[in-house]
């Protein structure tokens, strides 16, 4: 190849792609200071290529090549971030790797195997108690937090969906719960602290778990709360039985073929008419293309199902679906907060990583902010019991007083 072919070549390549744009608008810049637009509406958001990709850009599959060469400072953009989301989703023919948009946080098809399964959650969750709490608030909570009002901080979101979660199971003194992914073990602890409870958090985080003994000891509560390095599988069915079993942000790692099994291990820890509350992300449908940046370099291993696939499933396992609640814009709002507070600390985080690593996390969250306000994923809890119970108070009073 002769000098200046492969710059040639690549634009001609990327603008085949973009030229197959059918609904919504974008404007290129490229890096020889060509601008051209393509689409059917005038554009609201410009990709900006700083420099011409490297030969290896593969445009089978456009949403990896695009987030790495963003990663590589190859690629940056201007204007809503939520507008490119959308036109990717509204041309996912041209966009068919998948896309941020849809599939912003599902990822892969999940695995069985227990080995894999602990590496894929260490190498998300494991990359240091100290990195995530340069940007989590004072609990180190990793899920969606809970806003009664705009202005609430972040940390009193998060104390507000750990209270809302435990108001909704209506956890009394002297029950038993288990949390599934109990992260740094703030929920197990304010069961225990305020309500009396006895609880038990599982995870495959080596660093959550030894985050969470450490605050269980310091606080004197070795006798009402424990937390173990265990997958959920293995835990022994002979051995614990729980009125009560809550799951957050940990379903998304379960995967497409091992719903029934999660389902089915609940359904052998619970009492009968005890009460599970599920808090998960959600797509509208199934059968998206998944998302190989994601699935790449952010969760690998995990799978983001549909309302549809997971409510379905609950009669089968005799669980009755009580109460559903979307909090898909307070995600969005917790994103945001991460956002900032990650923003404000680059120079740590540069520090302890590199600046391929920053550009990364910053596109994960940010971008999954946008997914939640623009796109179809959701994030819902659902509420539901092992058979019938008719204990239960009549309405829901007691959640929101």
């Amino acid at each position: 190849m002769k000098i200046g072919e492969l710059p040639f070549l690549q634009k001609q390549i990327i603008k085949a792609l973009f030229g197959k744009i059918r609904r919504g608008g974008l404007r290129v810049r490229y890096w020889d200071g060509e601008e051209s637009d393509y689409g059917d509406t005038a554009p609201r958001v410009k990709l900006l290529f700083n420099q011409c990709p490297a030969s290896t850009l593969r445009f089978d599959d456009p949403v990896l090549s695009l987030g790495e060469a963003y990663m590589d400072g190859v690629l940056d953009y201007e204007g809503p971030l939520e507008d490119i989301l959308l036109l990717l989703a509204n041309n996912q023919s041209v966009f068919s790797g998948g896309t941020i948009v849809t599939k912003a946080l599902k990822a892969i098809v999940g695995t069985d195997n227990r080995d894999q399964a602990r590496r894929n959650i260490q190498h998300h969750y494991d990359l240091g108690n100290d990195f995530f709490a340069l940007w989590l608030d004072e609990t180190m909570s990793y899920s969606c937090a809970y806003f009664k009002h705009p202005t609430d901080s972040l940390y009193q979101a998060q104390l507000q969906k750990i209270d809302h979660i435990l108001k909704k199971i209506n956890i009394q003194p002297g029950e038993t719960i288990l949390d599934i992914g109990s992260g740094w073990g703030w929920l197990i602890i304010k069961a225990a602290q305020t309500y009396n409870a006895k609880a038990l958090g599982i995870t495959l985080s080596e660093e959550q778990y030894r985050a969470t003994r450490e605050r269980i000891a310091a606080l004197g509560l070795t006798d009402k709360v424990d937390v173990q390095l265990i997958n959920y599988l293995d835990l022994d069915e002979e051995k614990y039985r729980f009125d009560k079993i809550v799951s957050v942000g940990m379903f998304e790692h379960v995967g497409k073929e091992n719903i029934p099994k999660y389902l089915n291990k609940i359904n052998r820890l619970l009492v009968p008419g005890g009460l599970s509350l599920l808090h998960t992300i959600t797509e509208t449908t199934e059968d998206k293309p998944e998302n190989t940046w994601m699935k790449t370099y952010i969760f690998p291993g995990g799978y983001v199902p549909s309302l549809r696939e997971t409510i379905w499933q609950l009669p089968e396992h005799d669980f009755h679906l009580l109460h559903a609640e979307s909090l898909r814009m307070h995600y969005a709002m917790t994103l945001d907060h991460w956002y900032t507070n990650f923003s404000q600390h680059l120079d740590d985080i540069q520090a302890k990583f590199d600046n391929r690593f920053v550009r990364m996390w910053g596109l994960y969250l940010k971008g999954s902010a946008a997914a939640f306000r623009a796109t179809g994923l959701d994030i819902h809890q659902l509420l539901f019991s092992k058979g019938l119970n008719n204990e239960l108070p009549l309405t829901l009073a007691h959640i929101y007083a």
